[in-house]
């Protein structure tokens, strides 16, 4: 595979087309011609000839004026390349950012299809890292943002900023106001991550034993608490799903916001959800002040759950919190690759499981192909906390033994082999292959 072409940028070149400033290098992109030529900071590229898509600067679809990149597919299947820029006076160790903006038509898989990158080159212009992904997004009228702040690596001294459009031969992607900059180090976000391990049995107020384990492990000052699975029915399984469901808000969302709002942390717990005729296994989110701050109806229920009567819910939402995004699964749901994919692609740093069983196994899973926290609270299975390489930082099978573990959500986990897989995964899975393939006749 022959290198891919590049152009080297020192820091004239920067200002021509952007601006350095004492503070730091700043490098805003938003007019790609120049005397109604392409800008020649900017190049086409693609693997081989067979596979160049069609790049051009394109007056009349532009967010901010006078024009954009424009990458179409031009009708070829086999199509993914796009246009690169190579910006100098990269400065090993510190932070950069890259910001972008795209509108896409007639591409299925915009988040695998549609990529911008940074590929960090040492002074011979070779690849010194692996490169980082632009994965964080957010909708901006008709164009999506794009972002990502990464440190530059050892031996960087120029980076190569790649917009990318891949196997969409009906679609056009259009890129423009485009910023690569300078910027301080991301400050630690630590957050206190609890979990309680009870199996109450024969106890008619087993929501009431775990609120007072909730009382126990406030003195050791968690951010959150995740709780076990439909806590009315623990350890009262004679009980039923029917008999033990209730409205949410209701009775027991009440006497859990009691308990975080006089300790100020969230609450993640499991109940019995009555809803008209239906019944769901839900998962709720108290916040600090005892609100009820969202909620989660389990996605993936087992055979005995829908013997049982209860409905499976229909979306796995995530919830902004004053530390970051969270999401929650609930039990059977950790033995699908499904319901914690889609939480990760939503942005969730967290995901606090309720579970009544199940396998440590499968949770150390999660967090690793997804490369997040994992917090569950367990009976038959381990109440844990598991980081983004999978590894278990606590997990206990013992009822009455809680814990609350200082974790940096800011902290990159990084393979010298593999690179960011937060930030690259999303660029890589294939949600296409779930349709069904025909089979041929003899």
């Amino acid at each position: 595979m022959r290198p891919l072409p590049h152009v080297t940028v020192g820091i004239a070149a920067i200002l021509l087309s952007g601006t350095c400033l004492a503070q730091g290098l700043r490098v805003e992109l938003k007019d790609f011609t120049e005397d109604g030529r392409t800008d020649p900071g900017w190049t086409a590229w693609a693997q081989r000839q067979e596979i160049q898509p069609r790049c051009y600067v394109d007056t009349a679809h532009a967010r901010s004026a006078p024009d954009a990149l424009a990458i179409s597919g031009d009708g070829n299947r086999l199509e993914y390349g796009g246009w690169a820029h190579v910006i100098g006076d990269i400065k090993p160790g510190r932070y950069y950012k890259l910001t972008a903006y795209y509108r896409a038509e007639s591409v299925t898989y915009v988040q695998r299809q549609v990529v911008a990158r940074l590929d960090w080159l040492d002074t011979s212009g070779k690849r010194t890292s692996q490169p980082d992904y632009a994965y964080e997004t957010s909708a901006a009228g008709d164009w999506t943002r794009v972002s990502v702040t990464v440190p530059a690596p050892e031996q960087a001294a120029s980076v190569r900023l790649e917009l990318t459009l891949g196997w969409a031969p009906k679609g056009t992607v259009w890129w423009d106001d485009i910023t690569f900059e300078e910027t301080p180090a991301p400050p630690d976000r630590w957050v206190r991550l609890g979990t309680v391990s009870l199996h109450p049995q024969d106890n008619p107020d087993s929501v009431g034993a775990f609120i007072e384990q909730l009382d126990v492990i406030a003195k050791d000052k968690p951010d959150i608490v995740c709780l076990g699975e439909e806590l009315r029915i623990e350890g009262n399984y004679h009980l039923g799903y029917a008999n033990a469901a209730e409205p949410i808000p209701g009775p027991s969302t009440k006497r859990l916001g009691d308990a975080a709002r006089r300790h100020g942390f969230y609450v993640v717990a499991g109940l019995t959800e009555r809803d008209g005729h239906a019944d769901y296994n839900t998962a709720v989110l108290i916040d600090r002040q005892g609100n009820l701050a969202g909620k989660y109806r389990k996605v993936t229920l087992p055979r005995e759950e829908i013997e049982g009567g209860l409905m499976p819910g229909d979306s796995l939402p995530v919830f902004d919190t004053d530390f970051g995004r969270i999401g929650m699964m609930i039990c059977w749901d950790a033995e699908y690759i499904e319901p914690a994919r889609a939480l990760a692609v939503q942005g969730a740093e967290v995901i606090l499981v309720p579970a009544a069983g199940g396998y440590m196994t499968l949770l150390k899973a999660r967090a690793l192909e997804n490369h997040l926290f994992i917090v569950s609270s367990g009976d038959t299975v381990e109440s844990s906390i598991i980081d983004p390489t999978g590894k278990v930082l606590f997990e206990t099978l013992e009822s009455g033994v809680n814990k609350v573990i200082a974790v940096n959500l800011q902290q990159r986990f990084t393979d010298p082999w593999i690179g960011d897989m937060r930030a690259r995964f999303p660029k890589e899975i294939r949600p296409e292959l779930y349709r069904p393939v025909p089979v041929s006749g003899n």
